[in-house]
């Protein structure tokens, strides 16, 4: 489908929405999403991999509404999690537990716990010493676990390197080296029902062949097992499809099935893949308010648009130096255009939405900071004690609030004066 952002006469449009009537309905900021790109995409990569026994798991920590979540599951999405309260979210919107696999380092005893007595379908076993903790907690709940073992197979994604994990100074997963001994002990275990191998090595990767070495490595580690007897149930991909934010070329989904295709097509096994900001990225905006407009009076100094969004809705610029573009809600004609840093009320310097944006702006004129479905709201805080945004999604010509905004007494409620 086309971009579900359009101008009609002078006015931004999310679908069949005016962003000016969503922000004059609920005010901002505001997230804003698109039911039809976000069902559009999934669809999209469900197509390009069809033909393959593959298992399209969202990963939760991208975006992790409740609507949001309950869209993808009824469209057959199971779900990658990395905590016990994602795992929450997936149940309270009817999400079949063995449709989920369990991810991260850092797993608690009260997580492990938590999935075990819940059923979910997968563990993904990051270290010796998670393995043992597994162990001894399904002999004591009586339980058998299933488990996969994440492999680190030092393979570098070119991605950004906060977000690249598949290198061997990276914490995730276990060497390949490694990974053999963990197979045997969970093999050997009574407790422990082996179920897959697992991989991901970082997001936001635009080239496929990182992807395609990291999956040739996991099977020449399937192959080296089945001669030991141990036979694996599943191969988990992980995620990672870049996405466009300024002049990145995004990851094909037809480019992506086909590479799975040609490495995976004569192998009995079944596919995981775990996509999270290719799915819900583009689908949602960050609706804000230009608050000061603050024009420099020194040669050489940024123009500052002061809006009420700060790094605490949106920390990917100021954590990543991450790029997002910017439009105004509404074209403003008869306003000269001039370069503007765009920054928020947050007491930190660090605190800026966007750099040096040529744009037509007034005080009071709404803004649209593009692609923030992915790691918007899901990284957002309440530092300097701000209440998080509404979340609101759209559909066609209709939109409804899907996450009340955060009043104060919101914050303080779990807190007591002694």
């Amino acid at each position: 489908m086309s971009q579900p952002y359009q101008y009609k006469g002078s006015a931004l449009h999310q679908e069949e929405v005016s962003l000016d009537l969503v922000a004059r309905s609920v005010g901002t900021p505001t997230f804003v999403y698109s039911k039809a790109r976000l069902i559009a995409r999934y669809r999209d990569l469900r197509k390009a991999l069809a033909g393959l026994d593959v298992r399209i798991n969202y990963s939760v920590k991208a975006n992790s509404n409740l609507s949001i979540l309950s869209l993808l599951k009824n469209e057959g999405a199971g779900f990658d999690i990395v905590s016990a309260g994602e795992l929450s979210r997936v149940l309270t919107i009817g999400g079949d537990p063995k449709n989920v696999v369990f991810s991260g380092v850092g797993k608690s005893i009260e997580e492990i716990d938590y999935s075990l007595k819940n059923a979910i379908g997968c563990i993904n076993v990051e270290s010796t010493s998670e393995l043992n903790r597994i162990i001894d907690r399904s002999k004591l709940l009586n339980r058998r676990a299933p488990v996969s073992i994440r492999v680190n197979p030092n393979i570098d994604p070119n991605t950004h390197p906060y977000i690249s994990t598949g290198l061997k100074e990276n914490k995730f997963g276990v060497s390949i080296d490694e990974s053999f001994q963990l197979f045997s002990t969970a093999h050997k275990s009574e407790n422990i029902d082996i179920k897959g191998i697992d991989c991901h090595i970082g997001s936001q990767i635009s080239d496929i062949a990182p992807l395609s070495e990291a999956v040739n490595s996991l099977c020449k580690v399937i192959d080296k097992l089945a001669q030991d007897g141990i036979v694996i149930d599943h191969i988990n991909v992980g995620g990672g499809l870049g996405v466009t934010y300024k002049e990145e070329e995004a990851l094909s989904f037809i480019d992506y099935g086909n590479m799975l295709k040609n490495n995976l097509k004569n192998r009995k096994i079944q596919i995981f893949t775990e996509p999270g900001r290719s799915l819900v990225s583009d689908c949602g905006i960050l609706l804000c308010r230009v608050e000061y407009l603050k024009k420099s009076a020194q040669i050489g100094a940024p123009n500052f648009a002061i809006v009420d969004a700060g790094m605490n809705d949106l920390i990917r610029p100021a954590l990543y130096g991450a790029w997002h573009d910017v439009l105004p809600v509404q074209k403003e004609q008869n306003e000269q255009s001039n370069l503007w840093n765009i920054v928020g009320p947050i007491c930190e310097s660090s605190d800026f939405l966007a750099k040096q944006r040529a744009l037509s702006i007034k005080e009071d004129s709404l803004l649209a900071i593009m692609a923030t479905g992915a790691y918007g709201m899901s990284l957002s805080s309440n530092y300097n004690s701000r209440g998080r945004p509404c979340e609101v999604l759209v559909d066609g010509a209709d939109f409804k609030v899907i996450r009340k905004r955060e009043t104060i007494n919101d914050q303080i409620k779990l807190e007591k004066v002694d």
